[in-house]
């Protein structure tokens, strides 16, 4: 019988910064992120994914974000070459996309990654966007929507798990959620319409995870609340788009989200139907903020039927692609 703080650590992906990794692995931690300063070479990272596994209790996500272009974790690896940017490669045409995401699947699963956070799905609608940019295949839906198939088919063929992102749709932002909260002020019928509708066709195509955005939308609040927090946007995801699988936060150290503080924020991701959190850190404040949500938990019957339900989410998606191929 797993027990109610296991449950809670297994909705936890961490980074390596802070060095507190390790110990809670032990505990049960559900992944790992890494970043491109915690690879130095090919034989450094599959040793270190190695020691990774033997530390975890229950097997983890080993995650990374390896879009392509300006977003590529294993450049130090490559000396010099990169892989085309989602834009640019989907200019390329559907072949190049298709050895390209086949050449970076095959690498990923050589050092022993099972999940990618990637397909980026989001409409770059707005030229003035400063995070999204190339990092999206194009400003038409329809053909974002052709290469998120292309690209997460792939993924799920050689036992890598893709993650959608960034729901409700980054593409039309002015700002920068590392930064701060961005704000799109669209109808729920003009998000529908163009930036919603990749992840309704990802959703159809049987992606097995979607990443909330730190966004604000005035079509699910009429507060600034992010997306990562937002009951209305993420019921939405589940009842309107019927979305099955796991869903995972944004970094929650962004400054789109952090403002709320980092107890409250992730209490308020849980209550909203976050699965899954983000933290780029394993530092002191990370695993206290993780202790004291359990404190909490333990007495709240409300928190631990979430907690419960997101450990079966995690856990079926982890039979689906981990736990086979250990």
């Amino acid at each position: 019988m797993t027990d109610l703080r296991t449950k809670l650590y297994q909705m936890f992906i961490l980074g390596l910064s802070g060095d507190n990794y390790n110990s809670v692995l032990k505990q049960g931690l559900g992944g790992i992120i890494f970043f491109t300063d915690d690879i130095y070479s090919e034989k450094q990272f599959k040793n270190l994914i190695s020691s990774i596994k033997s530390a975890a209790k229950i097997p983890p996500f080993l995650s990374i974000d390896q879009e392509g272009g300006r977003v590529e974790r294993t450049e130090n690896i490559h000396e010099g070459k990169k892989y085309l940017s989602a834009k640019f490669a989907c200019e390329k045409g559907e072949d190049f996309l298709t050895a390209q995401t086949q050449d970076i699947a095959k690498e990923l699963k050589s050092y022993g990654i099972n999940l990618n956070f990637a397909p980026c799905i989001d409409v770059n609608t707005n030229p003035d966007n400063p995070i999204i940019g190339e990092r999206s295949f194009s400003s038409d839906a329809d053909k974002v929507i052709e290469c998120e198939k292309i690209v997460s088919d792939i993924y799920k063929k050689n036992g890598i798990i893709p993650c959608v992102k960034h729901f409700p749709g980054h593409g039309d932002a002015d700002k920068d959620s590392h930064l701060t909260l961005p704000f799109i002020d669209l109808s729920l019928k003009e998000m529908e319409k163009v930036h919603i509708k990749p992840f309704k066709y990802a959703i159809k195509n049987g992606v097995p995870m979607v990443m909330a955005a730190h966004l604000y939308c005035s079509c699910f609040e009429n507060t600034p609340i992010p997306t990562s927090l937002s009951k209305n946007a993420l019921e939405y995801l589940r009842n309107n788009l019927g979305f099955e699988g796991v869903v995972i936060s944004d970094d929650m150290v962004m400054k789109g989200v952090s403002a709320f503080g980092k107890i409250q924020a992730c209490l308020m991701g849980i209550n909203a139907g976050i699965n899954l959190f983000i933290y780029r850190n394993s530092d002191d404040e990370t695993i206290n903020m993780i202790e004291s949500i359990y404190d909490i938990a333990k007495n709240d019957k409300s928190l631990i039927e979430k907690i419960e339900y997101s450990y079966e989410k995690i856990t079926d998606l982890k039979k689906e692609y981990i736990f086979d191929n250990i």
